[in-house]
């Protein structure tokens, strides 16, 4: 019997081309091989009218996992909501 592969979570992450923590944060995701999307929110105005509904934030990075929305790169919270330990 084989054993079922987990599957990846859906992880959105919003930056900017100039915001360290975010790219922190996508290199802790290639790191850890997890796939991920980015949008850059200068180049979409409608992302940053998303984040601030979702968070009420304007500050990147926003990180989406499962649409579960973690402010900053809070490696912590990224790792809990990705099941890593």
């Amino acid at each position: 019997m084989k054993l079922m592969e987990q599957k990846q979570p859906k992880v959105i992450i919003f930056t900017t081309p100039t915001c360290p923590w975010c790219r922190a944060a996508k290199q802790y995701f290639m790191q850890k091989k997890i796939k991920f999307t980015e949008v850059d929110v200068t180049r979409d105005q409608r992302a940053v009218k998303d984040l601030i509904r979702l968070t009420g934030q304007t500050g990147v990075p926003v990180i989406l996992i499962n649409n579960r929305p973690v402010v900053g790169f809070d490696r912590a919270k990224i790792d809990q909501l990705l099941g890593l330990k």
